[in-house]
């Protein structure tokens, strides 16, 4: 069984449309879990509907607004499958998505966690405006994309499609679910899971992720952004976590970056906190000295 956990917050025009690309699966064993998270709009009135319509469907609306990885965990704790799919209300997965991907694991060690897959970029109308992998070799992010131990590549850089992941259920039973401490769930669940499991990667695009002017995504690193500390935070845990040089460069790689992006923002109190886990890394040569001369 796989179960998929389809959040939404005031995703009224999409939800329906996520959901009944679940139900369209040809995979038919899925257990259907939505959570509302306080929408103010009339996105709890879609889902009943539908609800109406597909009985089988779990509906867990909240009463206020708990955020994503708070809401994502009162839904898993219902799960029953051996995989879990995280799916966004604005998101749509392919008719033979979980097939797929299932066919994938079963050819796979045990100790393989994650299937995660291309995908297609698509706008609030569902038009196309790229496909993932392409567009990450187009910038010159990856050569290729990394399948077995990944936990070294996910410090360094962004190229794991988040909505594509399959996860064994067994990968969020260890870590407990998703940190709820935390403003998003993507980044820390890929340095905490990627640590002790083994990721594998279908190349071709098997679920649409929608980029709506107002995503998570759109934001980052705006004024003010808590998504900033939540980085840092996982950064942190990243310390404890690391084994050897080549993962150690690639966190000092991760932690420039952040560096920059909280000067370029202008974000002074970031920019303080990432020098001090640079020095702490022993990775602040004389070009990061100087930069930290404008945080003082």
């Amino acid at each position: 069984m796989v179960s998929v956990i389809c959040l939404c917050y005031n995703q009224a025009p999409y939800v329906e449309d996520a959901i009944i690309s679940v139900l369209n699966q040809t995979w038919e064993n899925i257990e259907l879990i939505v959570v509302d998270d306080a929408s103010t709009d009339n996105s709890q009135q879609v889902i009943e509907k539908v609800v109406r319509k597909n009985p089988g469907i779990t509906f867990l609306p909240n009463k206020t607004n708990k955020g994503n990885c708070a809401s994502f965990n009162h839904g898993f704790l219902h799960a029953k499958g051996e995989y879990i799919v995280d799916l966004a209300a604005d998101d749509l997965l392919l008719p033979d998505r979980l097939e797929k991907q299932l066919h994938r694991f079963a050819g796979l060690s045990s100790d393989y966690g994650v299937v995660y897959t291309d995908a297609i970029i698509v706008d609030e109308n569902d038009r196309e405006i790229r496909r993932h992998e392409a567009d990450l070799k187009a910038r010159r992010m990856v050569s290729h994309m990394p399948e077995g131990n990944v936990f070294e590549m996910v410090l360094k850089r962004y190229f794991i499609p988040a909505p594509t992941m399959l996860i064994r259920k067994k990968v969020l039973d260890e870590l407990g679910g998703y940190d709820a401490s935390l403003a998003y769930e993507d980044f820390d669940f890929w340095v905490r899971s990627a640590r002790n499991w083994n990721y594998a990667y279908i190349n071709e695009p098997l679920t649409k992720i929608r980029k709506l002017p107002g995503s998570m995504s759109a934001s980052m690193y705006g004024p003010d952004d808590p998504k900033v500390l939540s980085t840092f935070i996982v950064c942190e845990k990243a310390m404890g976590l690391i084994k050897g040089p080549a993962e150690k460069t690639a966190l000092i790689a991760r932690v420039r970056y952040e560096l920059r992006q909280a000067l370029w923002h202008r974000n002074k109190i970031m920019a303080r906190k990432w020098y001090g886990m640079l020095r702490a890394l022993k990775g602040s040569n004389l070009f990061y000295r100087l930069l930290a001369v404008f945080t003082a």
